[in-house]
């Protein structure tokens, strides 16, 4: 037996501000530099990661990617400073939380056993 958990940032009225689906497209959007690219990668439309981008921006209140337009070369998409730093201390307090949940779990199933 194992214990798993999910954790996701939501506003006070349970609109979601950050999870792991976001914490994945934006590292999607880091390793491939373009938001239609990471949006392919991870089997959605560029309307709905676009969607979810601005949705966390708005209820954060910065901008998490930075884009450019398209040209002879293509446009492309960076994270922001902000978004670089948000991402990170998402993840560092993501895995803090899964240590203690499995902790937690220890505490109570020692031997791993109901």
């Amino acid at each position: 037996m194992r214990v798993k958990s999910k954790i996701w940032l939501e506003t006070e009225d349970q609109k979601i501000i950050f999870s792991d689906g976001r914490r994945d497209l934006l590292r999607a959007i880091e390793e491939l530099g373009s938001i239609h690219r990471a949006a392919q990668q991870m089997g959605m439309s560029y309307r709905a990661a676009w969607g979810k981008i601005k949705a966390s921006e708005e209820r954060l209140g910065f901008h998490l990617v930075a884009t450019s337009a398209g040209g002879p070369r293509g446009g492309g998409a960076v994270l922001t400073e902000e978004g670089r730093s948000f991402l990170d201390k998402y993840e560092k307090f993501k895995a803090e939380a899964n240590t203690a949940v499995d902790a937690l779990f220890r505490s109570h199933f020692p031997d791993g056993r109901p």
